[in-house]
């Protein structure tokens, strides 16, 4: 690994890019479990390729002084000793056995992270995806800002995954479509974490929530190989049937028959053996098969499904409301039921209206032309009431 370090009052100081990920290995883990001060700063020489010399230039010692901590001929036990250690090594203070405010400050810190994060999870599915954006921006930033520093403690990091992933999934929700590559930018900035953690279910989930962002921002092929690769890392059943369906909508919308079907197929097998329909609600899967039948060219056997599709029950997320109504307006339409086609893309609109969905109204507006011009009219009213309001 390539040393970098600047200067600060005649020493060598790590900077941000010299400190990154060296804590977040799970070899770091045990290492750091030991609290043994001297296999710490060994592990530490290794990652980095320090001398003992220039270890010492970090911490203010000499070499023969190092020497002496790693091989535990000399102990540092004194408060100061350990709390400048942490400081120049990034090291959250209790972990060298030194108890303070910032040692205090970095565990409610994650606390109160973990909890921003599930609620923001629940607000998103509610239809309040621009109250959790609101939530996890300054998270995100803070967590950022320690990365930035150089403190990349095990759990800081996977907080800052999985905030970066629920930022980006909200803003998935109320973005507009041009400005859709941006959610997929945020949820794709959580890789380089989840590489790092040896954990094939947690990348898995990372994977899975990038490649559902790229294929909203229309990139499809990306999408596919995201998804692909987090259905083969799903670490059981349960988790590659959260995966295939996404991966199903994508096959879908590239007019990948072949692939769409036989996704589905495995989908439907999964969820029959596992029993959990909480992973994909048989009302996303009904739109998602709808859908996808419409982009590989088969709307016969689409209208056929909408006849027999299933009931809208309260467990559905409100955004799932005006999906499902775009896209059966859309089928209705090639049915030639234009009533019925209005009334569906009218109820997408204020619904869309109301949970502030901007793409899903340009869906409408997409959808509407040129049969349903006054249908049109009014999504792109509603279209332009949504963007004043986001400029505010």
């Amino acid at each position: 690994m390539v040393i970098h370090a600047g200067r600060r009052r005649g020493r060598l100081q790590p900077t941000a890019q010299h400190a990154l990920w060296r804590w977040a290995t799970p070899q770091a883990e045990s290492v750091l479990a030991t609290r043994d001060l001297g296999v710490i700063l060994r592990y530490y020489r290794t990652v980095h390729g320090l001398s003992q010399t220039q270890l010492g230039e970090i911490l203010g010692y000499d070499k023969t002084y190092v020497s002496l901590v790693e091989r535990g001929r000399r102990r540092l036990d004194d408060v100061a000793s350990r709390r400048r250690i942490a400081e120049r090594l990034q090291l959250p203070p209790h972990v060298l056995g030194v108890t303070d405010p910032g040692a205090t400050d970095h565990r409610a810190m994650l606390q109160f992270g973990e909890s921003t994060v599930r609620l923001a999870e629940i607000a998103r599915q509610s239809g309040h995806a621009f109250e959790a954006v609101a939530e996890l921006w300054p998270l995100v930033a803070r967590l950022e800002a320690r990365l930035e520093d150089g403190h990349t403690e095990r759990e800081a990091l996977r907080l800052l995954a999985r905030a970066r992933v629920g930022l980006g999934v909200a803003l998935g929700n109320v973005l507009p479509e041009e400005r859709l590559p941006t959610a997929a930018r945020w949820t794709g900035k959580s890789l380089p974490i989840a590489r790092h953690f040896d954990d094939p279910g947690f990348t898995s989930y990372v994977l899975r929530m990038h490649g559902n962002e790229l294929r909203k921002a229309n990139l499809n092929g990306a999408a596919i190989a995201r998804l692909r690769h987090a259905a083969a890392l799903a670490p059981g059943p349960e988790a590659r049937a959260a995966v295939l369906p996404l991966l199903a909508r994508a096959a879908g919308e590239l007019g990948d028959t072949a692939l769409f079907d036989s996704v589905l197929r495995e989908t439907d097998v999964l969820l029959e053996q596992t029993g959990h329909t909480s992973l994909f609600n048989p009302f996303a899967l009904y739109e998602i098969r709808l859908r996808g039948l419409l982009a590989t060219g088969r709307a016969a056997a689409a209208i056929d499904l909408v006849e027999t599709g299933p009931a809208l029950t309260s467990t559905v997320a409100p955004q799932w409301r005006v999906i499902e109504a775009v896209t059966v307006g859309h089928v209705q339409l090639l049915a030639g039921d234009f009533t019925g086609a209005a009334q569906s893309l009218s109820v997408a609109i204020g619904e869309a209206g109301r949970q502030r969905l901007p793409h899903q109204l340009q869906r409408v507006i997409r959808t509407a032309w040129p049969h349903l011009p006054t249908v049109r009219d009014e999504a792109e009213r509603a279209l332009d009431r949504l963007r004043q309001e986001m400029a505010a």
